[in-house]
């Protein structure tokens, strides 16, 4: 039927239908207050929408021409700095916006509303399809029907259609009775069976009770506390929700038995043996178990849509907006599985089949992997028969299983995914394997991998790995240490010879020293006096004698040398090193037998190639090490441009059959060969290094998501990242000094013996609870020591002392973010207190810099004027308020700026205190001397109410003040905040630094203040 909608100043909303010659009106729609502003069909449903002047947006039956929805109230959120999605709420007016357009979105259940100060986007219906899920039941509401849905045949059927009330989406959730197959509805906020043949009503008093089938009250449950909502525990067990927490209650002991603090779940889902629990938020997907232990808590940036536990692990599967994810209960790792172009809701999982429902209550069958999940699964339960099968089955690709397998202690077995050299290098040396950590090195031929590896070698006594590095990085001193203290005495006359080479006088020398060759230390010196009596003391007579004559010929007493001084002649070694050092034999790991023997059967030569000689082939291919110094071409020829001796070849030699450098190679790969081919013998013979433990520290950045936490940790980095995060600070410097005095207060020191290295003892605040895993450390700053602080800061302000007064308010405001609440009030206390910082910030920076101003011409004296009103706009203490209306009237008067001064001395005297509830102390009012003064010159102001000059302060209408340019942003104009502080500014200057915190980016879009656990799920 062709139809056209029409709204008018008449205040109605008609519908037409019309023809190609005409139109006629059908029916008309009454209802708004106001003008009708824009009317539009609903794209999907038989709806008419309209916005009006009278400040409502309605939504109409087109059959019935009734309206069924009216938004009509009070609505915080607009779309001038942020959107606003509105869900099933009958709450929506702006109280002094008009609105003026509406708009619909092509494919999504989305309308805008365009009003007189921005605009809002919302939906008229809820989109989430209710169901439950019985075995391989579920039970959904589709187009106003129950249906049944059997997984195991896809047989889709309804059972009884739903009587719709004036809503076009009435029902919220379903509850299944498998014992008695009984369908009851009644109003109510919700509903759970929590028995045979009882269930339990939140009456939309928020009053628990009991009731029968028959929908009769049964037993009154007398609750103290809020409740928000209610969900299954268990049969005679109901999960109370309130704002901050969820309780278990038991129905019949009629007592609370365990509480947790998670902020404002919706849905709680169960395992199937209801062993463990899933609590999602909005934006939180939290595990626990039965008695509400805490698993885990992801944080993610979109919403949590649905979820369900795998029957067949450990495993919670969830989707938000644009994926599917995972969940673990052991060691709490989550990750992607999927992504999604649409949202939809999980109803079971059967193996690696996903079944769910879209928003039209469509079922949708989807195929996932699960061997991600799956397979860290198995390496967390130590099932390694099964990882090994999945390692060399399954496409397991990607960094989070390399980060996985190095977080859970298995370097080795990530080595076995890592294709990029780069990083098989890092997880070389982080298990300590050199030979892959060598051949990746040479790969890399990076100057920071060779000293990486060298500094690895070193600690394990490899020095041939470690002579190597040296010899391709050139670090020519540590080589030539390195050959003293293995006793290597041929190779440290090369190296003298190389540095005589090179013209590295110092290297000649000490390289000289350390062989103890007198006579070309004497050469070398370059001083004469020291080399006659070097050269007289080793007996170097004919030496002596030719530097006794240089010093005659230049004038050059000889000195007398001491008949007692002996030669400095180092010892022989005796026993030089040639092998490196022996290391503990340790058992093979549970994967190196299999991943080793896998790879050599990979790399095996011919049958008649035996597999030592088959490395030792590979070993004479690499053995062009002599060019492991990188040495130029010009180091390799003399001034005249004749070519000298390699570096290397003096070293190595020709006559150097072995090739002198590149002995470590065959030895580690025979010795790996060896111990592959011993197999369970040597893990049995072999000793098993004991696992070092952590202490608690290690396990708090872990645990939590709170600043403090990971700055008594120690983690410094990651507490940098989450003030980033949260509060968009950029600026860490400041908090230097914060950060280390947090972490001292994090221990406690105790010497149990004298000239013992001291014990530390780590005091934690959930002691009586937790084991040293999930511990927390003690709180060290606390709310009351920056109220007393700020009493501090009150009296310097009040003195007069503004430089030392902004130092002290800026440390308080950095120490807010490092603060630990337990409440919520205690949140709503530490904002108000940064607020306090933020404005006695703001009016003492704009004092300090309208003292600097200078006093010469008419516009200095009229910005003089103009910041010393600004500052009576902040919002401080009384005492001060009063200082700073007395300092503009005292200006003002000074100036004759009459009618402003008449101002400052009315609100000086009618200072309403009582209105002002202020957190620390009240005050009542001024003094009656300071009260007199300001009522004689208002009566002096009032006589002649002008103003000399025109300046940028208008009382009448409200403003904030930009922290940067000190200019009032009145209201209406475009302003930006500093995330951190609240400070305000002009747009632009996005980007920078605040000047009020001197550590945030103002501009920056971020969750804001958290030092609570129920801020942040941990």
């Amino acid at each position: 039927m062709p139809l056209l909608v029409s709204g008018a100043d008449d205040r109605q909303v008609k519908l037409w239908r019309y023809n190609d010659s005409k139109a006629w009106e059908v029916d008309s729609c009454r209802g708004h207050y106001n003008n009708v502003s824009c009317v539009i069909f609903h794209p999907k449903a038989e709806l008419i929408l309209s916005n009006s002047e009278d400040k409502s947006i309605r939504v109409w039956d087109m059959q019935k021409r009734t309206c069924l929805q009216v938004f009509f109230g009070a609505w915080r959120d607009n779309y001038g700095g942020g959107g606003g999605i509105i869900k099933h709420s009958k709450n929506f007016r702006h109280e002094n916006d008009r609105f003026w357009v509406l708009a619909s979105h092509p494919s999504l259940n989305l309308f805008a509303a365009g009003h007189d100060n921005g605009m809002i986007v919302f939906k008229t219906e809820r989109e989430r399809p209710p169901y439950c899920i019985q075995d391989n039941l579920v039970f959904y509401v589709k187009e106003r029907q129950l249906r049944r849905l059997d997984l195991t045949t896809n047989k889709d059927i309804p059972l009884t259609h739903l009587k719709p009330n004036k809503l076009t989406q009435p029902f919220y959730s379903v509850h299944y009775n498998p014992a008695e197959n009984y369908v009851k509805r009644a109003p109510s906020i919700a509903s759970i069976w929590v028995a045979r043949n009882r269930f339990a009503v939140l009456d939309k008093s928020h009053q628990l009770s009991i009731r029968d089938l028959q929908n009769q009250e049964s037993r009154k449950i007398d609750y103290t506390g809020p409740i928000d909502d209610i969900f299954y525990a268990g049969t005679g067990l109901l999960m109370l929700k309130n704002p901050d927490s969820v309780s278990i209650y038991d129905v019949q002991q009629k007592r609370v038995l365990v509480s947790l603090k998670v902020s404002k779940v919706k849905y709680v889902i169960w395992s199937k043996n209801m062993e463990y629990a899933a609590l999602l938020s909005k934006h939180t997907v939290t595990l626990v178990t039965r008695k509400l232990a805490l698993l885990s808590s992801i944080q993610e940036s979109t919403r949590v849509k649905s979820g369900a536990w795998d029957l067949d692990n450990d495993a919670f599967i969830y989707t938000t907006s644009n994926h599917i994810k995972y969940a673990l209960t052991s060691g709490g790792d989550h990750g992607i599985i999927r992504t999604m172009d649409i949202p939809v809701y999980i109803l079971a999982l059967r193996g690696n089949r996903l079944y769910c429902l879209n928003r039209d209550a469509s079922p949708i069958e989807l195929t996932i992997d699960p061997t991600e999940y799956r397979f860290k699964l198995a390496l967390i339960h130590r099932r390694y028969d099964e990882v090994l099968n999945m390692v060399r089955s399954a496409n397991l690709v990607g960094q989070s299983i390399i980060a996985f397998l190095q977080k859970k202690g298995y370097p080795e077995l990530a080595l076995h995914f890592v294709k990029d050299e780069k990083t098989r290098f890092g997880l070389a040396l982080e298990c300590g394997n050199l030979s892959i950590a060598l051949e990746a090195a040479k790969v890399l031929d990076d100057t920071a991998a060779w000293n990486a590896l060298g500094e690895a070698a070193l600690m394990q006594g490899n020095h041939q790995i470690v002579e190597m590095a040296y010899q391709r990085t050139k670090d020519f001193e540590r080589l030539a240490f390195l050959y003293l203290i293995t006793g290597n005495v041929e190779k440290l006359q090369k190296m003298q010879k190389i540095a005589q080479i090179r013209k590295d006088v110092h290297g000649q020398f000490q390289c000289a020293l350390m062989l103890g060759d007198a006579e070309e230390r004497t050469k070398e010196l370059g001083q004469i006096s020291l080399a006659y009596l070097s050269a007289t003391t080793h007996g170097l007579t004919e030496e002596a004698s030719q530097l006794t004559l240089e010093l005659e010929n230049k004038n050059i007493p000889v000195p007398d040398a001491n008949p007692n001084a002996k030669p400095f002649v180092p010892p022989k070694p005796l026993y030089p090193l040639t092998e490196n050092w022996p290391q503990l034999t340790v058992s093979v790991g549970p994967f190196d037998t299999q991943l080793l023997s896998n790879a050599t059967t990979k790399k095996a030569p011919t049958a008649k190639t035996p597999a030592l000689n088959a490395f030792a082939a590979e070993q004479n291919e690499d053995h062009t090490e002599g060019e492991a110094w990188g040495v130029d071409g010009d180091l390799l020829l003399d001034e005249e441009g004749n070519p000298e001796m390699d570096e290397i070849e003096m070293i190595g030699g020709e006559e150097d059959e072995e090739g002198g450098w590149d002995v470590d190679e065959e030895i580690t790969q025979a010795v790996e060969s060896m111990r592959i081919g011993a197999g369970d013998e040597a893990a049995d013979d072999g000793f098993t290094l004991p696992q070092r433990g952590h202490a608690p520290p290690f396990y708090w950045p872990g645990n939590s998501r709170l600043t403090a936490d990971h700055v008594a940790a120690g983690a410094f980095d990651s507490a940098a990242r989450l003030l980033e995060e949260s509060l968009g600070i950029v600026q860490i410097g400041p908090f230097k000094s914060l950060f280390l005095s947090t972490y001292a207060k994090s221990r406690v020191a105790c010497c149990a013996m004298p000239l013992s290295p001291p014990n530390f003892i780590y005091p934690m605040r959930n002691w009586q609870e937790s084991l040293p895993k999930s511990s927390l450390p003690a709180v060290s700053l606390k709310l009351n020591d920056l109220a007393q602080r700020l009493q501090i800061c009150y009296k310097l302000t009040t003195d007069g002392k503004f430089v030392e007064s902004v130092q002290r308010f800026r440390q308080i405001l950095l120490c807010i973010p490092l603060l630990v609440v337990d409440s919520k009030q205690e949140v709503l206390e530490a904002q108000q207190l940064l607020q306090i910082c933020r404005e006695y910030l703001v009016g003492l920076l704009l004092e300090t810099a309208r003292k600097d101003l200078p006093r010469e011409s008419t516009e200095d004296a009229k910005r003089n004027l103009e910041m010393a009103a600004y500052f009576t706009n902040c919002d401080i203490q009384p005492i001060h308020k009063i200082l700073t209306l007395r300092t503009a009237a005292n200006l003002s008067f000074k100036n004759k700026q009459m009618r402003h001064c008449a101002t400052f001395c009315r609100r000086c005297i009618e200072l309403d205190y009582l209105k002002k509830n202020f957190f620390f102390f009240k005050f009542s009012g001024p003094k009656p001397e300071v009260a007199a003064q300001m009522r004689k010159m208002l009566s002096v102001a009032e006589r002649d109410n002008t103003n000399a000059y025109e300046i940028n302060y208008d009382e009448h209408n409200p403003f904030v003040l930009c922290s940067k340019s000190f200019t009032p942003l009145y209201r209406g104009k475009p302003q930006v905040k500093c995330p951190f502080c609240g400070a305000s500014y002009m747009p632009t200057f996005v980007g920078s630094v605040c000047d009020v915190c001197e550590v945030a980016e103002i501009g920056r879009d971020v969750p804001g203040l958290r030092i609570a656990s129920i801020q942040s799920g941990k």
